[in-house]
Order: structure tokens, then C-alpha cells, then sequence
């Protein structure tokens, strides 16, 4: 075959297991004989639009296995896939449209956008109907690893989003490593619960479990029932999620009676996971496993193993088995055990560069192809990493440097916690001092002094948060990470 790169997967996999579900969705499965009639049918059809090598094609819609067909359809032709945010308004989705040079769109009805592509394609009866018409001969377009195969844009937490190049062998090797570090099984059932156009959903669940031949059931979006109640029906084995998905889980009152035994491996990732909540899965008797990774490394940087996962809860684990991953000072020299520095990752797995973009690729590399992930870790003397936070959230007060994301974790262990986030916010004395929103446990109360008392057991004074601010919810990334940056925007408005 001359396609090495993601589109000779439905193929491959359809002559090798044809028969063996490959997506769930509602009441729908698919097979991996059915994955690949239909992705090539896609593929004709885009072909005949006029997509050729190298062409960008966007998808804009919840998870649907539409969300694949378009992906490896994309990848038969040697295009480039873009995957939309489709919590992004109108306007931020015209830009990336704009930006990747978008010429065809596949959508599910409801999501606005204004600028004009060559070929929209709507899901429902149309899409069928339009896929089916497609041409059922197989193609073979010759791709490289070196090809680019995606174009994935962060969430543009500080400023536009940057569209974060990745190509074929990035995802390949990114499963090599993620299969290294996790015993996924062919008979593996995998709940895809956080958004697809998110990387770990994508690449750190999906990808790998396709290439195994098990079976990724896709859930349209996030809802803690119905997680609860996909686990229990699809007996499933294998989930991802962030902080604040499996904080959602442990806090409803579903949790203690839930039917979680078929469950083998929980994976976490996306930002720094607390101890607490570990130990409310592990005393359940789940193996929780802590990742660290970032859309520009596809994503997986280092990982916990199921071995390790109780003796070092908190940690995101050592560097993946193809990836080079340090802890830097300014200077990028090596900082000891214990030291807090920048991580930086250099593999197989990095991301060439941004689209369109020399200047900020130039400025997230340093010599050798060292990519600056601008987050603050330190490692053990075991040699395990510890993400600490990341730089912009850092804040200083009375001249020390305070880390949210520790507050946040000590936090985490008050009864009362539920989820919190920590920002820094301007003070006349100290430059800077703590602020807490945070969802309490239903039916409890907590104040400002009993959750200064709580830290101070636990933490230097000049971290305890100053304020407090009960909320009933955080504002949210598309892909389930507490925005910040929101938080502080809101404050700078009051």
C-alpha cells in the first residue's frame, strides 16, 4: 500500500477484523468492514469536490462517527483534517476556516458559520445520502510519515488560537508510545467521552484503540449519567478524561452505587490531577493513571504506568518510550531533583511547527528541536515528573512564587470541595494574593476562614487564597479545562 500514513488504516483494519464492532454510537454499530465502505465512499465524493493531496478539510460538530469517516476519508486523498471547536462562535470559526484555507466543510446542523467553502456537507439524510452516491473503489494516494495529516488549534486561551501542525508519523509514534505505556487489548472498549477535536480524545484514546482492532464507543458530548450508564451497558473498559469530568463522576450521588466492574484503566491528562481524587478512584478499586502531554506533542510527553500508579499518585509519570523530556532552568540546564523548571520535549511525537505561522514556530523551539511547553514541573529522584503548573498562571506574592494548581490540590481534600480553581489577583501590599471560586459538595457550606484554616495545616501562609467565591459552575475550555483566563476576564469587568 502506498498510503503509510493514517488513511490505510480502514483498510488494513477491515482485512484484518471486518466483522469486529468498531463504533458504537446510540444504538448504532459499525463495523471495521462497514468503516471502510464508508470512508472510502467519503473519500470519492470529497475527490470529485476537487480535495486533492495536501488540501485542508474541516468538520464541525459534537462527536459523531461522521467526526472519523471525514478524518481517515481526508487522509485516503493525502489531505489535511481540520477538527472545529463547536463551542467556538461564528465569527472564531470563520477565522480557522479562514486560517487553515479550509475548502470543504462537513457539519452538524445548528453550528454558525458565514464564510463560504467550496462544498458543505450537512449531517443527516443528506450526508448518507451523499456518501452512499460516493464511489466504492479503493484508493491508494501515496503519504508519508513526514505529511502533515492534521491541523489541531488550541484552545486560544491567551490571544487566537494557533493551529498546531501534525503529521502522520506524530500520531503513529504517538501510539506506539501510548501502547507501550497501556496494555490496550483488541478486546478493548473504549469511552470516548471528551471531545474528539480535542487531542487525548483523539489521539490518546480513539487512534490507539482502532489500531488495536476494539471497539471506541462515542458519546455525543459530556454528561456524567450518561457515563455512568454507557460504562454499565457497554461493559466498557477503558475512558480518558480531565480533572473536572472525573471530579463530576466522583461528586454524584450515582457514585457510590455505580457499576464501574468492568472498568481495567482509568486515564487522566490536560492539567495536573490532585491526589485526592486519585485516591477517591483508587479506593473504589480503579487503576488511575496520570498522563502529561500537550496538542503540539500529539500529545503523549510522559506517563504513569498501572504499575506505578499508586505509589506515585500525582505524578504524570516518567518520558514515554519514543520521547525525550526534561526539566529546564532558563539557561536549559537540567534542574536537580526537586527544583522546579520548564518542561521541554523533543521526540518523534513533536509537531513540525504551527500553520502559517514561522514566528511563533521559531519561538517554541530551542536549538536541537527542543519544544518549550511552557509549563512548571520538577522531578523526583525517582525521575518521575511532576506538573506544577503553567507559567502564565503562576503568580507572585510578597516576592514568592505561587503555583495554583498546588492550592488547588490541597484544596481538593476539604469535604466541602468539589472543584476549585486558584487565580492570582492584584493586592497594594503583596503585588498579588489568591483567589478561590469554588463548587462546593452539595449540602455543604464553606467560608473563607475555614478554608484558610484547612490550608494553612498544609501550605505556606503566602499561599492561602485571601478571597472566596462560591460559585455553581466554572467557565470551561471545549475541552473540559477550567478557562482562567475567563476568571479573570470577569473580574477585570466587575
Amino acid at each position: 500500500m502506498l498510503n503509510a500514513g493514517l488513511g490505510g488504516w480502514p483498510a488494513r483494519r477491515a482485512a484484518m477484523s471486518p466483522d469486529r464492532t468498531a463504533f458504537v454510537f446510540r444504538d448504532r454499530a459499525t463495523t471495521y468492514a462497514e468503516v471502510f465502505d464508508r470512508t472510502t465512499r467519503l473519500a470519492g465524493q470529497l475527490r470529485a469536490a476537487g480535495v486533492r493531496k495536501g488540501d485542508r478539510v474541516a468538520y464541525l460538530g459534537q462527536n459523531h462517527p461522521a467526526f472519523v469517516e471525514t478524518m481517515f476519508a481526508t487522509h485516503m486523498l493525502g489531505g489535511i483534517f481540520v477538527p472545529l471547536n463547536f463551542r467556538l462562535a461564528a465569527p472564531e470559526i470563520d477565522h480557522l476556516l479562514a486560517h487553515s484555507g479550509a475548502t470543504v466543510l462537513v457539519h452538524a446542523p445548528g453550528h454558525a458559520f458565514g464564510r463560504a467553502v467550496r462544498t458543505v456537507v450537512a449531517l443527516g439524510p443528506d450526508y448518507e445520502d451523499w456518501l452512499d452516491a460516493g464511489d466504492p473503489t479503493p484508493i491508494d494516494v501515496p503519504v508519508g510519515l513526514d505529511d502533515a495529516a492534521c491541523v489541531l488549534y488550541t484552545s486560544g486561551t491567551t490571544g487566537r488560537p494557533k493551529g498546531a501542525t501534525l503529521t502522520h508519523g506524530n500520531l503513529i509514534w504517538n501510539c506506539y508510545n501510548l501502547l507501550v505505556g497501556v496494555d490496550v487489548a483488541a478486546d478493548e472498549v473504549t469511552l470516548v467521552s471528551a471531545p474528539l477535536f480535542h487531542v487525548a480524545a483523539l489521539n490518546q484514546c480513539l487512534l490507539p484503540t482502532f489500531l488495536k482492532g476494539g471497539c471506541s464507543v462515542i458519546m455525543p458530548s459530556w454528561s456524567v449519567d450518561a457515563c455512568f450508564d454507557l460504562i454499565a451497558e457497554r461493559r466498557v473498559t477503558w475512558m480518558f478524561g480531565v480533572t473536572t469530568m472525573f471530579a463530576a463522576l466522583a461528586r454524584s450521588p450515582r457514585w457510590a452505587g455505580a457499576d464501574l466492574s468492568s472498568v481495567r484503566c482509568l486515564m487522566a491528562g490536560g492539567a495536573a490531577v490532585p491526589p485526592a481524587l486519585i485516591h477517591t478512584y483508587q479506593e473504589r478499586g480503579l487503576t488511575f493513571c496520570q498522563g502529561y502531554g500537550l496538542t503540539e506533542t500529539a500529545p503523549g510527553a510522559t506517563f504513569l504506568e498501572a504499575g506505578e500508579s499508586e505509589r506515585k499518585a500525582g505524578s504524570a509519570g516518567v518520558p514515554v518510550f519514543f520521547t525525550n523530556v526534561r526539566c529546564v532552568r532558563p539557561d536549559l540546564t537540567d534542574t536537580s531533583p526537586g527544583e522546579p523548571g520548564e518542561v521541554i520535549i523533543q521526540g518523534p511525537n513533536v509537531t513540525p511547527g504551527y500553520w502559517n505561522d514561522p514566528d511563533a514556530t521559531a519561538r517554541a523551539f530551542s536549538e536541537g528541536r527542543w519544544f518549550h511547553s511552557g509549563d512548571i514541573a520538577y522531578v523526583d529522584a525517582d525521575g518521575h515528573f511532576h506538573i506544577v503548573d503553567r507559567v502564565k498562571d503562576m503568580y507572585i506574592s510578597g516576592g514568592e512564587n505561587v503555583y495554583p494548581a498546588e492550592v488547588e490540590a490541597a484544596a481538593y481534600e476539604h469535604p466541602a470541595v468539589a472543584e476549585v480553581a486558584v487565580i492570582g489577583v492584584p493586592d497594594a501590599t503583596w503585588g498579588e494574593v489568591g483567589r478561590a471560586f469554588v463548587i462546593t459538595t452539595p449540602g455543604r457550606e464553606l467560608t473563607i476562614g475555614e478554608l484558610r484554616a484547612f490550608l494553612a495545616e498544609r501550605l505556606a501562609r503566602y499561599k492561602l487564597p485571601v478571597y472566596l467565591d462560591i460559585v455553581d459552575d466554572l467557565p470551561r475550555t471545549g475541552s473540559n479545562k477550567i478557562q482562567k483566563s475567563r476568571l479573570r476576564d470577569t473580574l477585570g469587568r466587575a
